[in-house]
């Protein structure tokens, strides 16, 4: 089982997997077991978002055990955390901000 941190430009924290893209969190997502998930929002200039990897979770039934939100946008958060609060099975911790520091 793996903990996987999704970002663009912050550092990984130890004990993560950096995934820096979408693409990359939604191939983790697909092949690996998953613990901790940590969700940005804004991952650079006409990329798929953090939005885009809680939609495939949705899709295709790919949740890990707990999800956090560390994005600094206040809209991108709201809109992750209300799709995954509605669609999310119930033994998925969700968190609406970022893992204690």
């Amino acid at each position: 089982m793996i903990n996987v941190y999704l970002d663009d430009f912050r550092p990984c924290p130890a004990g993560f997997v950096l995934a820096k893209n979408a693409e990359e969190c939604i191939l983790l997502l697909e092949g690996e077991q998953i613990g901790i998930l940590s969700l940005d929002f804004d991952l650079g200039w006409g990329q798929p978002t953090g939005l885009h990897v809680v939609q495939a979770m949705v899709e295709k039934g790919l949740y890990p055990q707990e999800v956090f939100l560390h994005t600094s946008s206040p809209s991108g958060k709201m809109q992750m955390y209300q799709l995954l609060l509605r669609h999310a099975p119930e033994h998925v911790r969700l968190h609406n901000g970022p893992m204690a520091g």
